[in-house]
């Protein structure tokens, strides 16, 4: 059995406090971006790579793999 909502935020409406929590964060984010190479620089390069690592789906694409069908034809890189 539902029950109507009677009271507070309408459906759909964003959360105050979160929006504000995200600005923030992001002003911190894109002052800090400045500095990661200074930080990148004082890390052993095992914690640089395993940083950058981490780091990587957020600048570059993920790559998902291609896959030969049968009776698909193979001279795509044939010119």
């Amino acid at each position: 059995m539902k029950t109507t909502k009677t009271g507070g935020r309408q459906k759909g409406t964003p959360n105050r406090i979160t929006k504000e929590l995200r600005i923030v964060l992001k002003n911190i984010l894109h002052s800090e971006l400045e500095n990661i190479a200074v930080y990148l620089e004082k890390l052993e390069p095992k914690e640089r790579l395993e940083i950058l690592v981490k780091l990587m789906p957020y600048a570059l694409p993920k790559i998902e793999m291609v896959h030969y069908k049968e009776n698909e034809p193979s001279n795509y890189w044939d010119d």
